[in-house]
């Protein structure tokens, strides 16, 4: 792909302020592994969520002579890992963005779930910082239509977070090159816009949080134990046939082979980490406690809910609407005993990043 579309002219805006907010999201096929500069080894596709998400907002002015290019603040505090962080994105976009050399920065970011709780707040937090971004581009060129605008969101957050670049849009995105899905690229995150059936409409997703400790292995540490993987070749194959799989069943409904889908990459996920050099154990025994009490609850009372793990201990309920009394109702009364203090997430599907000022 010639990158080039998205670099932008150079330009000094005046000063301004913007905010938006951005959620994160749930991988259904799981993006494990990259090359090069945030790429992914595998096509993954995602629930966007709705009310685990990142607000951030941007007060920018012309930057002075030998004046540093941002301050950052997250939940009105400094975070030196956090500046870091932020510091290496500015350096990967700076060939897309000249125009932020003439600026300073004033961010300020807060998120609407807790830190660690299982939930990609890199995700959602560079989706809205990439999001304000390209705003105030876009306020220079009033030409970049949606759909521009958009792409170079998921371009830029894909270069802060891979996963970030599946927060713009929603209910469900699509990241990696394949065949089943047009469109579709390694650079950035499109749109499902296909038939999705009314039984995904709304999906509720619960988490539990077993463990709220930060985790020991990042997710970058994670994604680069792939790269000598004895599994590789076979992950990938895998990823292209659950993908083809997984459409099928949300065009048509057929939530049982979605089900089975969607467990299996929770765990070849796990499985992954535990054949990796050294092995590594991201899931606790409460995790696996959970998962069985489920299961029995599922065949019990036929009620579709399945379950999803990231790289760590928590676990995503993802099930339809129509059942969410009868799944809290079980998580209150058997799940959430297994969960750190009793905490558990509710959330649903959404439809990706937000404006809040202009």
């Amino acid at each position: 792909m010639d990158t080039s579309i998205f670099i932008s002219k150079n330009f000094r805006p005046k000063e301004g302020k913007i905010a938006c907010e951005s959620p994160s999201n749930i991988a259904l096929i799981k993006y494990w592994g990259k090359y090069g500069l945030q790429f992914p080894i595998n096509p993954s596709i995602s629930f966007t969520l709705s009310n685990c998400k990142t607000e951030t907002s941007i007060e920018y002015s012309p930057r002075l002579r030998g004046q540093k290019k941002f301050d950052f603040l997250y939940d009105g505090k400094t975070k030196k890992s956090f500046e870091n962080k932020i510091e290496e994105f500015f350096e990967r976009i700076s060939l897309f963005c000249p125009y932020l050399e003439n600026l300073f920065l004033k961010i300020n970011s807060k998120n609407t779930f807790p830190h660690s709780s299982g939930i990609a707040s890199s995700a959602s937090a560079f989706s809205s910082l990439a999001f304000c971004i390209v705003s105030i581009e876009k306020r220079f060129n009033e030409k970049m239509t949606d759909q521009n605008f958009f792409n170079k969101v998921s371009f830029l957050a894909r270069l802060g977070s891979g996963s970030g670049s599946r927060s713009i849009s929603g209910p469900l995105m699509i990241w990696g090159e394949n065949e089943f899905h047009s469109g579709c690229s390694n650079f950035f995150a499109v749109n499902y816009d296909k038939k999705i059936h009314p039984s995904f409409k709304n999906y509720q997703n619960t988490v539990l949080i077993i463990d709220d400790k930060i985790k020991k292995l990042s997710s970058s540490e994670g994604h680069e134990k792939m790269t000598d993987h004895p599994f590789l070749n076979d992950r990938k194959n895998q990823a292209k046939k659950n993908l083809k799989i997984i459409l099928n069943a949300i065009s048509t409904g057929d939530l049982e082979v979605f089900i089975k889908v969607v467990e299996e990459e929770a765990m070849t996920l796990q499985a992954l980490m535990m054949s990796s050099e050294p092995p590594t154990i991201l899931i606790k025994s409460k995790t696996l406690e959970v998962i069985d009490l489920l299961k029995n609850f599922r065949e019990k009372e036929r009620v579709p809910v399945c379950f999803t793990l990231d790289a760590g201990p928590n676990v995503h309920l993802l099930y339809p609407e129509k059942y969410k009394l009868k799944v809290i109702k079980f998580i209150e009364e058997k799940l959430k005993y297994y969960c750190q203090n009793s905490l558990f997430i509710n959330d649903k599907v959404g439809l990706g990043t937000k404006l809040l000022e202009f």
